[in-house]
């Protein structure tokens, strides 16, 4: 394993020191002439309380460069780096979950939500990998759900909310486990554009209120607008 990268950032100096830095990373899928290089050398700082908008056309690797960041894919080459002087992407895979249970909230297009268990259960599932205390579990669900304006909706079942209303439950599940990052792959991709709105306000609110640093794929303007950093993708390149 190679020695971390001292990265020294702007924000160190006019700000918050980003807890989340992707320096020189590469990805590529297939081999010959199937070969994609889907993130090729791009360099990334996220930092407290700012939301960071990767952007791109369909194809441009945001979705790739988000799994490198999040620590769900392992980058061919360069470093992904925590503010703890650790290298993400060349931990052992314990250590990889571990950061990603305590540190990395998600939220993905799909929801990802487990059908059978209620709302309240799958905002819940973070807190049983944690193994926090059941009284302490129940609290936190309980305020993560009157965060995102679904406490009375605690006992439906996916299939029982709209779309926005289930992303609302999955960003829930994101922030139960008080993380410091959080990653969301075109969130409102799947939803109306009032509904879209909704979930991007609540976001960018939480981003700001909470402290968190939050790196967001979308197509949606009104998201990159309200954006503290806007990245802009195109063949794996940063433009």
């Amino acid at each position: 394993m190679s020695e971390p990268t001292a990265y020294r950032t702007d924000e160190e100096v006019e700000g918050p020191r980003a807890v989340l830095v992707g320096a020189g990373l590469h990805r590529t899928f297939g081999s010959g002439a199937t070969q994609v290089h889907a993130v090729a050398g791009v360099d990334l700082e996220v930092s407290p309380g700012r939301l960071t908008v990767v952007r791109g056309p369909s194809g441009s690797g945001k979705t790739t460069l988000l799994n490198l960041l999040g620590g769900l894919d392992r980058p061919d080459a360069g470093q992904v780096l925590l503010d703890d002087g650790r290298v993400l992407s060349e931990l052992p895979e314990k250590e990889v979950l571990a950061v990603r249970r305590e540190r990395i909230g998600y939220v993905f297009q799909s929801f990802g939500l487990v059908p059978v268990l209620s709302a309240a259960e799958n905002v819940e599932v973070p807190l049983r990998l944690q193994r926090t205390a059941v009284g302490e579990r129940a609290r936190r669900v309980e305020e993560a759900l009157e965060l995102v304006g679904l406490a009375r909706h605690s006992r439906q079942r996916p299939y029982e909310l709209s779309g926005g209303q289930q992303q609302r439950v999955g960003i829930a599940r994101a922030l139960v486990g008080e993380p410091d990052i959080l990653v969301a792959d075109e969130p409102t991709g799947q939803l109306d554009s009032e509904t879209g709105a909704m979930v991007m306000d609540l976001l960018v609110r939480l981003t700001h209120e909470r402290g968190i640093a939050s790196v967001v794929s979308t197509h949606d303007p009104v998201l990159m607008e309200r954006a503290d950093q806007v990245v802009e993708l195109h063949d794996g390149r940063r433009v």
